[in-house]
């Protein structure tokens, strides 16, 4: 796997593709509380693994 890939993306034990949402850390102040919140879980990729590791 790539490791930009790799920094970006978690495979999980059952084998799902998860990654953080976008505009998480840079500035907090702006966004709401209630948008911060939701953003704290992880998202899942729909792309098949084989098109994102390039294999």
């Amino acid at each position: 796997m790539k490791k930009s890939v790799t920094k970006r993306i978690k495979i999980t034990r059952q084998g799902k593709i998860v990654r953080r949402p976008m505009s998480v850390d840079h500035f907090r102040t702006r966004k709401s509380t209630k948008n911060l919140r939701n953003k704290r879980s992880r998202r899942s990729l729909n792309s098949p693994l084989k098109r994102i590791t390039g294999y």
